[in-house]
């Protein structure tokens, strides 16, 4: 095909680590034959490479890949991204929010996507790690401030029902492109994958306060990432583990 040279470039340059001629190889694409080239491209790089330029995200500037890319490369990206074992989650809610929240971008068809593939509830709850507390109070009331720890959890039953009740802040509140606006459309715009990430998010809470009783960090080096959650709403919340061939730029 036309563009198999470029594509085999790219996957080298990836492989070799250089992200950034990767990247540019990519843009130039972009510049020499427009817009609609670089798509057919991005079409076809499997997601693990997809990935691999997608998170080095830089605020400084704007990546024509991360503003091309659709809902449904990204979301196969999301999903794979745990395999960096980045314990701080920082590249993937850096992409996360430089993507999801792009100028021309309908939010909503991007977490719709990452909901709809096996492993996104897990992506979404790795992004919300640092914050599972105050999650977990603007489950309870619609509130992020955080409330004092007492050991109850709202129930499944009754989350449902609080899901659906009239906001108590309204998203112009915080419109901040961040995790605080993220969680009001996942709560709001999308209950149950707002639901299904949240029981995630809990059991990743649980698996911490274990392994920090043990002394033992969250995940050791062994370790796949996986939460064991049973059914969810989408019963998809615990991927199975992957093939080697899609890990190779990781």
């Amino acid at each position: 095909m036309k563009h198999l040279a470029l594509i085999e470039k790219t996957q080298t340059l990836i492989a070799a680590g250089d992200i950034v001629g990767a990247e540019s190889a990519l843009v130039e694409l972009a510049d020499t034959e427009g817009d609609a080239a670089l798509m057919v491209v991005l079409d076809l790089l499997p997601p693990k490479d997809i990935l691999a330029v997608i998170r080095e995200y830089d605020n400084s500037k704007e990546s024509v890949v991360n503003l091309l890319v659709t809902p449904e490369q990204f979301a196969r990206a999301v999903v794979i991204e745990k395999q960096y074992k980045d314990l701080t989650r920082t590249h993937l809610r850096g992409m996360m929010n430089a993507i999801i929240f792009r100028e021309d971008a309908d939010p909503l068809e991007f977490l719709t996507a990452i909901g709809d593939l096996e492993g996104g509830s897990e992506a979404l709850a790795d992004y919300f790690t640092e914050k599972w507390d105050r999650i977990e109070a603007f489950a309870f009331n619609g509130s992020f401030d955080a409330m004092k720890d007492t050991g109850e959890l709202i129930s499944r039953a009754e989350l449902q029902a609080r899901t659906y009740e009239r906001p108590q802040v309204e998203q112009d509140e915080i419109s901040d492109h961040d995790w605080m606006e993220l969680a009001w459309l996942l709560r709001y715009q999308l209950p149950d994958l707002f639901i299904e990430m949240l029981t995630v998010l809990r059991a990743k809470a649980r698996a911490h306060d274990l392994g920090a009783e043990d002394g033992e960090d969250m995940q050791d080096d062994d370790d796949d990432g996986k939460v064991e959650t049973g059914d969810t709403d989408r019963g998809k919340a615990t991927p199975a583990a992957r093939d080697s061939d899609e890990e190779s730029a990781i």
